[in-house]
């Protein structure tokens, strides 16, 4: 689909604001909807429309782009009839496409299709890496799971957000989003160890990070979220809660498979220590205190 078709966004939050406004300005006409409306006000700069109801959002729109927080949320506000006994996906023109950028697990995707079909709507799970940068300058990397034709058509609704890639059936996106929340989590702490280790022998760790850039050790969390754990600014661009849920699905999943992950499992358990914490609200790189904590703890 091209602009000017009409989209219905639902969630404008730390990433979904800023979708919304790349999509409004390559020329769609962008209605939006979120659960705190004032998260919307600054997009009517951009030229995102404000809906008072979700309904109100997709009304007559050619696709749905949703960016909420956990799969449950995106059932209550989508699939869940409302007084009229009618959902608010229902309000979708006839055919119309629903994207679900958010993170959810792989067999609510294939139910949510399932239930779009339905509708007679079409579905993709399109879930994103990438962080809050990459929802600003457009640079998102995109799993897409669903008809290959479906995603084709899509293409020009993920032009602006990033570069997407189809990996298979509906629910394949979210697998794939797994996948890179193992990677994720993994090299986080990995990092984290690295730096930490640095400091407590006497070297710099913002040199350190300086110094691997470049080698093998080098990779985007290095670059963006190793500059945070070593500046200390940990003010959420995506919230460590967010990956320990994604962590938590991938080791359902695996579990519903008969494999056992180990790497996967001790990072969860460290994220879950951060969880107990209280600081999981704050950005993922914030993993660095829970892992001077367990240095500190295993010195004593």
């Amino acid at each position: 689909m091209k602009p000017p078709a009409p989209i219905g966004f639902i969630g404008t939050g730390i990433m979904g604001g800023h979708m919304a406004r790349r999509l409004a300005a390559a020329g769609f006409q962008v209605r939006a909807w979120n659960r705190t409306p004032e998260k919307l006000a600054p997009l009517a700069a951009h030229g995102v429309h404000a809906a008072d109801s979700p309904g109100a959002a997709l009304h007559r729109a050619a696709a749905a782009v949703v960016m909420l927080s956990t799969a449950q949320v995106v059932d209550e506000v989508l699939f869940a009839a409302g007084p009229g006994g009618t959902a608010p996906i229902q309000s979708l023109s006839p055919g119309g496409t629903v994207i679900v950028m958010s993170s959810i697990p792989v067999e609510q995707a294939r139910r949510q299709a399932a239930a779009a079909q339905r509708f007679g709507l079409r579905y993709i799970d399109a879930p994103v890496s990438g962080g809050e940068p990459g929802a600003r300058e457009g640079t998102l990397a995109i799993l897409a799971g669903g008809d290959p034709g479906d995603v084709e058509a899509a293409h020009g609704v993920f032009a602006p957000l990033g570069r997407v890639t189809r990996l298979g059936p509906a629910g394949s996106g979210q697998l794939a989003k797994l996948a890179n929340q193992i990677i994720v989590g993994g090299t986080l702490v990995a990092i984290a160890e690295a730096l930490e280790l640095a400091r407590r022998g006497g070297a710099d760790p913002a040199a350190l990070r300086g110094a691997l850039m470049g080698g093998f050790g080098d990779s985007k969390v290095l670059r963006v979220l190793g500059e945070r754990m070593v500046s200390g600014n940990f003010t959420p661009g995506s919230p460590a809660a967010y990956q320990l849920k994604d962590m938590r699905a991938a080791a359902e999943l695996a579990s519903g498979l008969g494999i056992r992950l180990e790497l996967l499992d001790t990072v969860i358990g460290l994220f879950e220590r951060l969880e107990a914490s209280g600081e999981s609200a704050q950005d993922v790189s914030v993993i660095i205190r829970e892992v001077a904590r367990s240095a500190g703890r295993r010195e004593s």
